[in-house]
């Protein structure tokens, strides 16, 4: 017979261990959650670096191939 494996989730903010049939999921509180809230609206989480799609780059290094410039 499987085993069956369990997650032990926790909270992002406190790391207090959460289920994920919880109400406030994946918090394990509303207290959490606008902590949470807060860092988004005062910027405190940021994407390091910009995603580019490879394709443009290489579009961008050979624009002779550009399908979409007219020669």
């Amino acid at each position: 017979m499987p085993r069956t494996r369990t997650l032990k989730l926790r909270c992002p903010i406190c790391k207090k261990e959460v289920k994920n049939t919880d109400a406030e999921f994946p918090f394990c509180s509303d207290r959490c959650r606008t902590i949470d809230l807060g860092k988004w609206a005062s910027g405190g989480y940021v994407i390091s670096s910009p995603v580019t799609d490879t394709f443009d780059s290489i579009r961008d290094s050979n624009p002779a191939d550009d399908p979409e410039r007219e020669s």
